[in-house]
């Protein structure tokens, strides 16, 4: 039987990828979408004839036809919705950064708890299959000692003042938006947590638009960037003692261009395993489908995502800035 969804607000993200991604999806129905837009509704309605649009999020959370809601809202609702979701009975997918600080993951962690739903953060990279790949390189050895982590994701959106990410009041900057990725993805490929944490940070009318992070962690130190207001890159290169791994497309394989991950090591040709025609999202949607089905334990489930809120609170708390 599938898992009936319903989507809180029609933002772009949203009928980009995630609305795709569910119609898509084994085990997956999309069901119904909360806008009070007609003209934000019209292209979600085109993707799934039928969808039925409420005109408010509490009238899709009371519609006892859905099973899940996704959470697309700015990020200062998150959690605020989240909650409401929950309460209705709802398994919950909220997009990243589901919370603003560490601690408010321990109140959604004890209604997921209380309520026996599934409720998570939508962290797509933790369901592609490079990155399990990579967390296997790392733990046979492949690199010999990992001794450095580099990271960066960057765009440049400063000719969109209205967009959300370019407001502190709803949570926006560069760190929330994209720094979940760079700070996420190597504690989800080696399983660690740092043990020493600076950053340096430049600000617009409150919120980040460039922040550079340097960490250490047992055995190994990690150094990245993010920024709203540079040139479109990411990557991710995990340097070791005999060898090195980079990603050349961590986090939109696909999308920013064809994911690969390049094995490099001394006296070895250099191995390149290409990832083409993976759909993250819709991997997402399925991994979510069977776990909130069956109980099963999820790829990324709310602790891990604390941790990394944590380490995001850590940089804000310690950066120093940047004119």
């Amino acid at each position: 039987m599938a898992l009936n969804w319903g989507i809180l607000g029609a933002s772009k993200f949203a009928r980009d990828h995630m609305a795709p991604a569910l119609l898509t999806a084994e085990n997956t129905a999309l069901m119904a979408l909360a806008t009070g837009s007609a003209d934000k509704a019209a292209p979600f309605v085109a993707m799934a004839p039928g969808l039925k649009v409420h005109a408010t999020y509490e009238a899709l959370l009371a519609d006892p036809n859905i099973d899940a809601v996704y959470i697309p809202l700015p990020n200062h609702m998150h959690v605020e919705w989240a909650h409401k979701a929950i309460a209705a009975g709802k398994h919950v997918l909220c997009e990243k950064p589901m919370t603003l600080r560490a601690e408010e993951f321990d109140g959604l962690i004890a209604a997921r708890d209380t309520s026996g739903l599934l409720v998570a953060e939508a962290y797509m990279i933790a369901h592609h299959p490079q990155w399990a790949d990579v967390r296997v390189l790392l733990s046979d050895g492949a690199i010999g000692q990992l001794l450095h982590v580099t990271g960066a994701f960057t765009y440049n959106n400063a000719d969109k003042p209205g967009n959300i990410r370019n407001q502190a009041a709803a949570g926006g900057g560069g760190l929330r938006d994209i720094g979940v990725y760079t700070m996420g993805s190597v504690r989800l490929a080696t399983g660690q947590e740092p043990q020493h944490i600076s950053a340096r940070m430049r600000q617009e009318d409150g919120y980040d638009t460039f922040t550079e992070v340097r960490a250490e962690f047992a055995g190994f130190t990690y150094s990245a960037y993010v920024s709203t207001r540079m040139s479109l890159h990411q990557e991710m290169v995990f340097h070791g003692s005999t060898g090195m791994i980079r990603l050349t497309a961590p986090f939109n394989p696909g999308v920013f261009r064809e994911g690969q991950v390049i094995l490099q090591r001394a006296g070895h040709d250099e191995q390149i395993r290409r990832y083409n025609d993976i759909n993250q999202y819709k991997l997402q949607a399925e991994a979510f489908a069977r776990s909130a089905k069956s109980g099963a334990p999820y790829a990324c489930p709310l602790e891990f995502s604390r941790g990394t809120q944590v380490m995001m609170d850590a940089v804000f708390t310690c950066a120093t800035s940047l004119k």
